[in-house]
């Protein structure tokens, strides 16, 4: 029994099924920044295809880092409020170097520094580390979890027939398919033109029903004078 076993082995050993999920999520995380020359760039950024099993296995993996990222953005801002403008190496920031100003900015940005080694720890990619934390973070600094979605595929893998899934980060460049309200009609008052047209409609139907009425009254008086002069011959 798989008593006390997280997680699908998906046929892998440990350190390769880490790998996997390592080069994976650099790729997801990458498809938000794609390279316009690559022949090979998605067409929709933010978005991978694979299987179903390795996606539902990913998603908590990039989750996590997302959320990790989500926490700098406080602290580093806080930390910017200390920092310099100047050139570095200049007079002006050696002297904010050597000021009590640098180590209270050091201070506070040390837990970002450690929070970019801790991603970069499990991606080992400073383009994905950087976009996680420029793009990503500010990206989902509202949304208190659940950035990406799993959504099935209806084409099989050539090969081995494995059903296919795309994970994609939710935002407003993806599919959100948001279902619109339905409302009830609002009954407003007619306006002039609409009263106007309506009484000229009344008017045109009073109209025919007159000539109608016309038209039946003359067809009996003829039909009366046809009978009469019947009789009298």
């Amino acid at each position: 029994m798989r008593h006390r076993v997280r997680g699908r082995h998906l046929g892998r050993t440990a350190s390769h099924r880490k790998a996997m999920f390592r080069n994976m999520a650099v790729s997801l995380i990458k498809s938000v920044r794609p390279d316009e020359d690559d022949p090979q760039a998605p067409k929709v950024p933010g978005r991978i295809i694979t299987t179903v099993p390795k996606a539902k296995e990913i998603r908590p993996f990039v989750e996590k880092l997302v959320t990790l990222a989500r926490k700098s953005l406080p602290i580093q801002r806080k930390a910017d409020e200390l920092d310099t403008s100047a050139e570095r190496n200049s007079a002006e920031w050696k002297t904010w170097r050597e000021s009590s100003q640098w180590n209270e900015w050091n201070q506070a940005v040390a837990p970002v520094l450690a929070m970019r080694r801790k991603a970069f720890s499990l991606l080992r990619d400073k383009e994905a580390v950087d976009i996680l934390f420029s793009e990503l973070a500010e990206q989902f600094e509202e949304r208190p979890g659940g950035y990406t979605r799993i959504i099935k595929l209806a084409t099989r893998r050539l090969g081995d027939g494995g059903q296919q899934a795309l994970i994609e980060f939710v935002g407003e460049e993806s599919r959100d398919r948001v279902k619109a309200a339905r409302t009830a009609p609002v009954v407003t008052d007619a306006e002039p033109e609409t009263e106007q047209a309506e009484d000229a409609e009344e008017e045109s139907v009073a109209e025919v029903e007159n000539s109608d009425e016309s038209a039946e009254t003359e067809s009996a008086e003829t039909s009366e004078t046809s009978e009469t002069e019947e009789e009298k011959e």
